[in-house]
């Protein structure tokens, strides 16, 4: 079994391999409710999202420095009320699924959240997309509710089913 690498990835170094996976899936998938592909210049933006929110873009890399793929999580809903409340996503790429990279990169964030003091993660997934669905349950992720046919893509009603992991994190947390 080849190396792999986790990595805190970065706009210059990893950006056009995020742009790809994230591409190979709008086009191919349904794990995002997306028909164009993202152009780079979205990317900028995207990662300076995720630099001013303070989340974590985690890889993981082959032996050769090559993005396998990559798990962020970000702002659940804008109120402030869910500040301690975030919304992940891994996407890995398609030569390097089946290897038990998605779980790492998983448990990375899932450590990641700890270390931020967040209290729930939360997963929204196309809900015929049994391998992520059994990923979440093996990390203790708990389906709390569907939403029927919110999504159309490939000619198809698509429900998305939202798993959800509490943490025993913050120790204190605090109102306003």
């Amino acid at each position: 079994m080849s190396k792999h690498t986790v990595v805190q990835c970065s706009f210059e170094r990893h950006a056009d391999a995020i742009l790809d996976i994230f591409n190979d899936a709008i086009l191919n998938s349904t794990a995002l409710y997306e028909y164009k592909p993202r152009t780079p210049a979205v990317m900028t933006t995207w990662f300076d999202t995720k630099r001013n929110g303070g989340f974590p873009v985690i890889g993981i890399e082959d032996e050769h420095g090559v993005l396998a793929g990559f798990g962020s999580y970000g702002t659940f809903r804008a109120f402030p009320a869910f500040k301690y409340t975030v919304e992940h996503s891994v996407y890995i790429h398609k030569d390097h699924r089946g290897k038990g990279l998605g779980k790492q990169l998983m448990q990375e964030l899932i450590a990641a959240a700890r270390a931020n003091n967040l209290h729930a993660m939360m997963g929204g997934i196309d809900a015929a997309n049994a391998g992520s669905i059994k990923l979440h349950e093996g990390l203790g992720f708990k389906h709390v509710g569907t939403l029927p046919q919110v999504g159309f893509k490939f000619g198809n009603w698509l429900d998305l089913a939202f798993y959800q992991l509490i943490l025993d994190t913050p120790a204190q947390p605090v109102d306003g």
